[in-house]
């Protein structure tokens, strides 16, 4: 399932993405939830499994994750948490977003074989992406089976960095680096979806409740394990 699961979510996103044929407010608040839930296992399980390893400078790489994910942003346009800036009039395939987005995806699937609660949280964040970008890309000029070959593809990255993970398992403590440079990029990305500002800096009630979920369901999930 740890490599069944983050390709079904943007294989699903995508089929949503063709339904709804727009994003709406209902996938904003899916991908506010997802960032809560990501941000919460991540401080509750995934940084404390990093920091009790053997490893040593691990907040360096922690801080190197962050400054590799706005370095992708630059590239994405921030399409790893819902944001897309590619010219929608462009016809050609968007390079530049596709290797972001697979190198981004291939990255979060290193640590997904530790826990089965972070394999759930990383599937519940590419669900909405993979709907955000779907939507975007099919109104693009970009032809349908295009856009799909783009979502199969960045759907198998994550799959791809658990097989690494696997294959490269004899070098934990390399891996336990790798591992930490993810948490960098979970941090930013699930405090980016939860703190950028609302329009005008309104407060926003629907998406503070649906963050608490977040937060309490991975708390509670965490626990059951």
């Amino acid at each position: 399932m740890t490599y069944i699961l983050p390709l079904l979510a943007v294989l699903l996103g995508y089929l949503i993405a063709l339904a709804i044929k727009k994003t709406t407010s209902g996938i904003n608040l899916l991908l506010a939830f997802s960032g809560a839930f990501l941000l919460s296992i991540t401080v509750f399980e995934f940084i404390p499994h990093v920091y009790h390893s053997e490893a040593s400078n691990i907040g360096v790489f922690v801080m190197l994750g962050i400054l590799i994910q706005l370095m992708l942003e630059f590239l994405s346009g921030g399409a790893e948490h819902g944001h897309t800036h590619y010219d929608i009039e462009k016809s050609h395939f968007p390079w530049a977003l596709f290797f972001s987005l697979c190198i981004h995806s291939l990255l979060e699937g290193f640590p997904i074989g530790q826990s089965d609660t972070l394999l759930v949280a990383v599937v519940i964040h590419k669900m909405p992406v993979a709907i955000i970008i779907s939507s975007f890309l099919l109104k693009t000029q970009l032809k349908k089976w295009q856009v799909l070959v783009f979502v199969l593809l960045f759907g198998l990255m994550t799959p791809l960095g658990h097989l690494l993970s696997d294959l490269l398992n004899q070098f934990k403590t390399y891996l336990t680096y790798v591992d930490a440079v993810v948490v960098g990029i979970f941090l930013h990305i699930s405090t980016t979806i939860l703190f950028e500002s609302q329009k005008n800096h309104r407060f926003n009630a629907s998406k503070f409740i649906v963050i608490v979920i977040g937060i309490v369901a991975a708390y509670f999930l965490g626990h059951a394990h």
